[in-house]
């Protein structure tokens, strides 16, 4: 079996027969829905309710790990931000806040290049934008939570587009990252978090979803090896490993843990197996939510990886261990 390679990433996620469905390499300047053929295209009132878009970007050192989001669910937003203190085992920060969206919050069609997304509520400023360096500033400004961050695209590997079809829904497309760079602190709690040696990953993601959508993901990265999953709504379609900078397509996961006690080991593993590993959890950040009309179960572990990777089933087992990352059990009526 050769290396599986991701092809370059489309000029749009949309050509001439519909959604552009697959896996690529590559940036893409924009995921826009807005030119899917008339059969294709659901009237105003469902696109108002199912477009779903959100930046989230996670990143973390031997201190700590950070993790934010800014969400518009087009009949409404919301954003969280914490930290999450790895000598200490203890979450410093933990904010989350609703909102209208295009008053307190916005997410752009841009993944990467000309990104921006905030949100602007009680006490409360987050901001994620594109800069003329190609780097993206990140700044979060609440009660709980103080960053600045800079994070560097400019020598990242490929990053991953994934484009594909979705039950009860149209179409959804993901930009995702491996490891940026990061130069920047954190600060909670009144304790300071220097962040010139963490690194960052960012996931840009806008779709036409299902109303009930639920989904088990993994992500973890540093140069050497990182990777991408997702089991549920959208099959294996992001499953990506990175090794030394190079994507390379993964088949469909394995979450093999207990529901009821996330807090114990993981194992994820996929089954072209090209990668098993066992997560070791350090804390978490959860929350349920039933506001009737919406709803939503989420736990998102902090922790690291060990196990084994590789590029081809052939190839010997590449040793992963104490790979910083984040486990997550997610489902939301939205």
């Amino acid at each position: 079996m050769n290396l599986r390679a991701l092809p370059p990433a489309p000029a749009a996620v949309v050509d001439a027969a519909g959604p552009a469905h697959g896996r690529y390499a590559g940036r893409i300047a924009r995921i826009d829905w807005a030119t899917l053929p008339a059969g294709q295209r659901p009237g105003w009132l469902w696109r108002r309710l199912h477009h779903k878009r959100w930046h989230y970007v996670g990143l973390g050192n031997a201190r700590c790990f950070i993790g934010l989001a800014i969400v518009d669910l087009g009949w409404t937003c919301t954003a969280f931000a914490y930290l999450f203190d790895r000598q200490r085992r203890h979450l410093l920060a933990d904010w989350s806040q609703d909102g209208l969206p295009g008053l307190q919050a916005g997410v752009s069609d841009a993944p990467l290049a000309d990104a921006h997304a905030w949100f602007r509520g009680p006490r409360a400023r987050l901001a994620l934008r594109h800069q003329a360096d190609d780097s993206l500033l990140l700044n979060v400004r609440t009660r709980a939570l103080c960053l600045d961050a800079r994070l560097d695209l400019a020598a990242m590997a490929p990053p991953m587009l994934a484009v594909g079809p979705i039950d009860g829904g149209i179409a959804h497309a993901t930009q995702k990252t491996s490891a940026l760079p990061v130069r920047g602190w954190a600060q909670a709690e009144g304790q300071r978090f220097e962040l010139d040696d963490a690194w960052a990953a960012v996931d840009a993601s806008n779709g036409l979803l299902a109303r009930n959508t639920a989904w088990r993901w993994a992500s973890a990265h540093r140069p050497d090896v990182g990777f991408n999953l997702q089991q549920g709504y959208f099959g294996a379609q992001e499953n990506v490993l990175w090794l030394d900078g190079q994507p390379v397509a993964l088949g469909a996961a394995r979450f093999e843990f207990e529901a009821q006690q996330p807090m114990a080991p993981w194992r994820v593993s996929t089954e072209d197996r090209l990668l098993d590993l066992v997560f070791t959890p350090e804390g978490a950040r959860s929350a349920d939510r039933n506001l009737g009309v919406a709803a939503s179960h989420y736990i998102q572990p902090i922790g690291t990886f060990t196990g084994t990777v590789r590029a081809r089933p052939e190839d010997p087992p590449r040793p992963v261990r104490e790979l910083l990352g984040v486990t997550e059990d997610h489902r939301s009526r939205w």
